[in-house]
């Protein structure tokens, strides 16, 4: 399971050597499935993202947190959602009717600049009227050209805050998230690792659901929470990049 903002790209580059990793895994056989808790686009738009970049990748390949919250609903039998999202990711929810009228649930992903005061009251009134609050993911921040820039958790957090209660995790680190992924793979636990830059997400997301972990050192990899890590929290494996995990797994 490879996450892609700052394992496989960082803004709009390619980290060096991902492409070249990502086909050495392709043409050893090496069953894989980019995880990841990008919540600004569909699972189409990221895959016509990363062909931009040179990368030739399928849809099936792409499990995204979006993608993981409709499965979620489905299971769940709720119909009547109220998004808080980008427009874009909207068409992970196809098939779902999309109001803020006494919704069955409120599901929070990455706004950004969208995350107006108008746009989180109304989702608070949901909430209010009773409808259930389904964090996309819980990220703190992402970065960008521009610096760290704020994600969905804070926002999730405050209205967590306000109706005095915990929303319900659908992304990483969710357990259900690598379930459906280790799913989807069709492999068993043991035979899985999870790649990552983000200690939270990643590393202790896959170690909660049993899975091997390996950290690499770009994007938000932050060397202090290592260091501060308690010995369970840590990874298995801790690279460069995702250009050393070939020689890992093969």
């Amino acid at each position: 399971m490879i996450d892609l903002d700052g394992t496989v790209y960082l803004g709009r580059d390619l980290i060096p050597g991902s492409s070249e990793a990502i086909e050495r895994l392709r043409a050893a056989g090496v069953p894989f499935l980019f995880t990841t808790n990008t919540s600004r686009m569909s699972r189409l738009d990221i895959v016509a993202s990363l062909g931009s970049l040179g990368l030739r990748v399928d849809s099936s390949e792409v499990f995204s947190a979006p993608v993981a919250a409709a499965r979620w609903l489905r299971d769940e039998g709720v119909r009547r959602i109220h998004l808080l999202v980008a427009d874009s990711t909207r068409a992970d929810f196809a098939g779902f009717e999309i109001t803020d009228d006494r919704p069955d649930a409120v599901l929070v992903g990455d706004l950004g600049a969208g995350f107006t005061f108008e746009r989180l009251n109304s989702g608070f009134r949901s909430l209010r009227a009773g409808a259930r609050l389904v964090a996309i993911h819980r990220n703190r921040f992402w970065l960008t050209e521009a610096g760290p820039t704020l994600d969905a958790g804070p926002f999730v957090a405050a209205l967590e805050y306000a109706i005095r209660k915990q929303a319900t995790l659908v992304g990483k680190p969710s357990p259900a998230f690598f379930d459906a992924a280790s799913s989807l793979l069709g492999i068993r636990r043991e035979g899985l690792a999870v790649v990552g830059d983000d200690l939270e997400t990643d590393v202790l997301g896959g170690r909660a659901a049993g899975l091997s972990t390996i950290q690499v050192r770009t994007g938000k990899f932050d060397e202090t929470m290592l260091e501060e890590a308690l010995p369970e929290q840590r990874p298995d494996h801790i690279v460069s990049a995702l250009a050393e995990v070939p020689a890992l797994v093969l």
